[in-house]
């Protein structure tokens, strides 16, 4: 008998799936896309396979429609169940992130386009605006209305005529363009030997099943043009290839070094494509007509027809960390989805993050991936030098921020035509602003922590929730006018130093607030390329992937901003983000330099960077995290409860605590007021769950949780691995 019910799991944030009959569909298979009713409302969804509940036909909602697209392929849907049992997400909440264009699923909307009529009849009066037009579409074939009007300078009313008097026809089309595929013919530049070595490798990969690549290159080293070589021999055989970059930023030097390298640029997917375009192009991909995708982590969820290859550039970035709705790691879940379609993935970076230095096999753990090295820049360049500045024994200027011997070293580069780049990871003109009579904070309504001043756009904004205010003329607390301080600098602030110390140098800000396009992006960058920029002022935007030939020195402000604290990765995140930007320096001919403002220039941290030992450095965070029994020699696990009612909140977690389970191996701690205790007018308990590697740590949740009975007006959060401690 053959089963009538299928399982449907819903584009909604549903934990289980749900049966429907087919109806007069017949059979369909796993991975088809559906509308099925749910309430009063349709919603999609994807079969998952036969129906898993027994109900009587007559008590099941039969499926609406079935999109006329091909089903998913079923290692896709597989990676999909996966996901969501390891990262303990509702089902529907991952497969809503797979069906984020549902105009997508509907066929392409047909274009109205007018072509002669041929012969032309002979009473049609001819005039020059009609000859005009007649001329233009003998040579284009059939157009727009728009297109006719902009191309022939003619009105509507002309088009109009012309329809009337059979002159011209109108037609419906699909006007769609196809995908231009990248050339394979074109010579890539010429690769040292340890690209070579490297290429090698991983283009045998490729068709051979599921592998696992850390492509461990210095700053400079060629680690792009080396993975374009796999990803040259993944399309030779005809597989597509999916790109993830951390930021939407990097994307316009790597789609111009991908264009020179393949003749077409790559399809983007990330935050600043436009719907039209993204329905394009989610269909193109699941009909196998687009080839390369590069995007944000959001393009791991794209439904390929035949993936043959993936690629972490920059695979230790935390931006590949989803923090909210369904929160996931992107670079672990695209090891999971090559492992499903059996494909190579390659994480790229100069700085690896320690859990893939440990997967590696660097401190004698069981090897899962193969590591290659680059340890040289191409054209000849050298590694910067990096130095520091101990601003114990050498501050700034009483109220600035510059130390003497980088201001020397910054008028030196100018003096030569050369560029430099100050680094300060703080947005704004000042993180704390605070009242000079009696010392009060100007604090976020919403969460705990401060009012960062943005001098330029005339706000105090809070970076966490977005709250904003104008800056107070007086002290709220004690009356006091003209009294508001802002205390410590930001790249404004930084700004305006380089304004007074070198009025005439041309300087630019790179910070999520002045970049805050794509396109201002691409306009800023060109312009640096070009020579019109002498210093440039950057968050840590200005540490990702950027080749500025020109610059050849660095200067980090506050190289200690971001060691305090109790983060479990803050020493791992420092080491990594100024190792990438001292990297931008000297990253052709010219040699680089790099200088560290410190006040503790023995921390490992920074005695690691002016060692220029990196592995010095991994092996200090690996011995430390091993002493303290955390990632990635135990796993952890992070329950964040949030309510806007505080009693409540502390009854829901005495609830939660009075459930926990007592498993050997397996630690519990708290709840406790997390350390951002209100954020977003909510708050907020954290309880850490640390187990033993062998340890399953989303049952030990799950079995713990499945029980307790929460209000809905507290909200419960799981972060399984979790990178923010916050």
């Amino acid at each position: 008998m053959v089963n009538d019910s299928v399982s449907v799991a819903l584009a909604m944030p549903l934990l289980a799936a749900y049966d429907y009959h087919v109806g007069d569909f017949g059979q369909l298979a796993r991975g088809t896309i559906v509308l099925v009713p749910l309430g009063r409302n349709f919603v999609y969804g994807i079969i998952l396979g036969p129906g898993i509940n027994e109900i009587p036909r007559t008590k099941l909602r039969p499926i609406k429609s079935v999109s006329r697209l091909a089903p998913l392929v079923p290692r896709f849907v597989d990676f999909l169940e996966k996901m969501s049992a390891w990262t303990l997400a509702p089902l529907g909440s991952v497969v809503k992130m797979v069906l984020s264009q549902p105009d997508a699923l509907l066929p392409p909307p047909l274009q109205t386009i007018y072509r002669p009529v041929m012969p032309q009849p002979d009473a049609a009066r001819p005039t020059k605006a009609r000859e005009r037009v007649l001329d233009l579409l003998q040579k284009a074939g059939g157009l727009s209305a728009a297109e006719i009007r902009k191309s022939a300078g003619v009105s509507a009313s002309v088009i109009t005529t012309m329809v009337n008097q059979g002159l011209l026809e109108a037609a419906k089309v699909n006007l769609m363009t196809p995908v231009a595929n990248p050339d394979l013919e074109l010579a890539g530049p010429e690769l040292t030997e340890d690209q070579r070595r490297a290429a090698s490798v991983m283009c045998s990969s490729i068709g051979s099943g599921f592998a696992a690549f850390l492509l461990d290159g210095v700053t400079g080293s060629g680690k792009t043009e080396t993975y374009l070589e796999a990803v040259r021999s993944a399309l030779a055989v005809g597989q597509q290839v999916l790109i993830l970059l951390p930021e939407i930023g990097m994307s316009t030097s790597w789609r111009n070094r991908f264009k020179a390298r393949f003749g077409v640029p790559p399809t983007e997917w990330h935050s600043e494509i436009g719907p039209a375009s993204k329905r394009r192009a989610w269909r193109a991909i699941q009909k196998g007509e687009v080839q390369v995708v590069v995007g944000a982590r959001s393009a791991l969820f794209l439904p390929f027809a035949d993936l043959g290859l993936i690629i972490v550039d920059e695979e230790h970035e935390q931006s590949f960390k989803q923090e909210d709705q369904v929160i996931y790691q992107a670079r672990d879940m695209a090891v999971l989805r090559a492992s499903q379609e059996g494909c190579p993935i390659i994480l790229a970076s100069a700085t690896p993050s320690l859990e893939s230095w440990v997967n590696a096999g660097m401190t004698g753990e069981k090897q899962r991936y193969q590591r290659l090295v680059l340890p040289n820049r191409v054209m000849a360049a050298a590694l910067p030098e990096i130095s520091a500045i101990d601003l114990r024994t050498t501050p700034p200027d009483r109220g600035r921020w510059l130390a003497p011997p980088l201001i020397e070293a910054l008028q030196a580069r100018l003096d030569v035509g050369e560029q430099s780049l100050l680094f300060l990871n703080r947005r704004g003109y000042a993180p704390l602003t605070m009242c000079g009579a009696c010392g009060h904070q100007l604090a976020c309504l919403n969460c705990d922590s401060w009012m960062v001043a943005h001098r330029l756009a005339g706000r105090l904004r809070c970076h966490h929730c977005g709250y904003e205010m104008r800056p107070p003329n007086e002290c709220s607390a004690c009356g006091e006018s003209d009294s508001m301080l802002a205390c410590g600098p930001g790249v404004e602030r930084l700004a305006e130093e380089v304004l007074h110390r070198f009025p005439s140098a041309r300087f630019a800000v790179l910070s999520s607030d002045t970049m805050g396009s794509l396109k201002a992006s691409e306009m800023f960058v060109q312009s640096v390329i070009d020579g019109d920029v002498d210093i440039i002022i950057g968050t840590q935007m200005a540490a990702k992937g950027h080749h500025f030939p020109k610059l050849t020195l660095v200067g980090v402000v506050d190289a200690d901003l971001g060691l305090a604290g109790g983060d479990l990765r803050a020493a791992e995140r420092t080491f990594q983000m100024l190792m990438q930007v001292a990297g931008r320096a000297g990253r052709e001919s010219l040699p680089g330099v790099a200088i560290l403002q410190t006040l503790q220039p023995e921390n490992p941290v920074i005695s690691a960077l002016l060692d220029g030992d990196r592995d010095e450095f991994l092996a200090y965070e690996v011995a430390a995290r091993q002493a303290a029994g955390m990632p990635p020699f135990k796993r952890l696990a992070s329950i964040v409860l949030s309510a806007s009612d505080q009693e409540r909140l502390h009854t829901a977690s005495d609830t939660l605590a009075r459930a926990a389970p007592r498993f050997k191996g397996v630690d519990i701690f708290g709840p406790t007021v997390a350390p951002l205790s209100f954020l977003r007018g909510k708050h907020r308990t954290r309880i850490l769950i640390r187990v033993e590697k062998s340890v399953d740590i989303q049952q030990v949740v799950k079995s713990w949780l499945e029980d307790v009975k929460l209000p809905t007006s507290v909200r419960l959060n799981i972060d399984i691995d979790p990178y923010s401690f916050l």
